[in-house]
């Protein structure tokens, strides 16, 4: 008995379903994320399209793309008709997506709010699995000269080395600061650690006519601002 296989390779669909094809003619707005996905992996199994793999994958984290980005090789892999080359392409591709959205923020050199500060290091801070410490070094203009990832510590806090601060302040000719860093548990209510640093840095800004501007802590959605809540 002879047996046939059956391809979902998309080149062997039918030019209205194939999604290279729909992206090329009405444009990538057109396509749903599965359908761009699809594109990504080339192709799915005996049993399943690429597409339909796609939207598997896709439920599986409640249709996020942010979500998806934060599997590794090896979670990617544990879905059938995911191979080692299809999940790294898949990473690779969310990967490029997220530094694109942190080089369009980056373009804000000026800070005019606590939701631009936010814009700019929700792609650096949102989706970390640990703390991180930053600081943004702004002119009179308040626009920024540099900004320094101060330290790197575990899930539950960083340390901040005030000298050091002030150090690369007065290296870059910062007239302000604006302080930020992430609570990984997703919670926005400062610590009482939070608020020390937030005063300690402060006062010591201050004896060298340095201002504090804000303090932001940051998660994946939201963020809260000293400043807007009148604690500094």
């Amino acid at each position: 008995m002879s047996y046939k296989s059956t391809s979902f390779s998309i080149k062997n669909w039918s030019q209205d379903d194939q999604p290279r094809e729909k992206l090329r003619d009405k444009g990538k707005t057109a396509l749903s994320d599965a359908e761009l996905v699809a594109i990504l992996i080339g192709s799915g199994s005996r049993d399943e399209s690429a597409v339909d793999l796609c939207k598997r994958i896709l439920a599986r984290v409640d249709n996020n793309l942010n979500t998806l980005g934060k599997l590794t090789i090896n979670q990617l892999m544990e879905f059938k008709g995911i191979g080692e080359a299809k999940a790294i392409t898949i990473a690779a591709a969310l990967e490029l997506g997220k530094r694109r959205r942190l080089e369009d923020a980056l373009k804000l050199e000026k800070i005019t709010s606590s939701r631009t500060v936010f814009n700019i290091m929700q792609p650096i801070l949102g989706e970390l699995p640990h703390e991180e410490f930053w600081i943004l070094y702004l002119n009179n203009s308040n626009k920024i000269l540099h900004k320094n990832q101060l330290s790197k510590g575990g899930i539950t806090g960083t340390l901040v080395d005030v000298r050091l601060v002030l150090k690369n302040a007065l290296e870059v000719g910062a007239t302000s600061l604006i302080l930020c860093h992430n609570h990984p548990s997703g919670t926005l209510k400062p610590s009482q650690s939070d608020k020390a640093i937030t005063q300690k840095l402060k006062l010591a800004s201050e004896s060298l006519d340095i201002k504090v501007l804000d303090h932001l802590i940051v998660t994946e959605k939201a963020y809260f601002s000293f400043a807007d809540e009148e604690l500094l």
